[in-house]
């Protein structure tokens, strides 16, 4: 599988609650994350992944572009849970197959944007 496919794959297990096998599958052993809210540790990503899908699961992810350079990709997502709409950037940064640096931005989408041609 391509480093695109693993980032897309990743973020469809993890979001629709399949936190484990996400992480067991394209995670690597030495993965750190830049998410200002948790520690950087694997396990602190996975476990406040978990408690964030039990507490407030995601109605959907679609991801609506996938970015690759040279070991990095990056996924520009709609993430939709309750009545939000989310435009989510992931930046993934590989050695071989497997994740082992993540950042996250997030943006809540406006209804009433003024602007006519949207974040997609």
């Amino acid at each position: 599988m391509k480093p695109n496919k693993i980032a897309e794959s990743f973020l469809h297990l993890a979001s629709c609650g399949k936190v484990k096998e996400a992480f067991d599958r394209f995670v690597a052993a030495n993965f750190i994350h830049h998410n200002q809210y948790f520690k950087g540790s694997r396990e602190a990503l996975q476990n406040a992944m978990t408690e964030a899908h039990q507490s407030s699961p995601n109605k959907s992810l679609e991801v609506k572009y996938s970015y690759e350079d040279n070991d990095t990709i990056i996924t520009h997502s709609l993430v939709k849970k309750h009545n939000l709409e989310i435009a989510v950037v992931h930046i993934f940064r590989f050695e071989g197959l497997k994740i082992v640096e993540l950042w996250d931005l997030g943006q809540v989408i406006e209804k009433e944007s003024p602007n006519q041609y949207g974040l997609f």
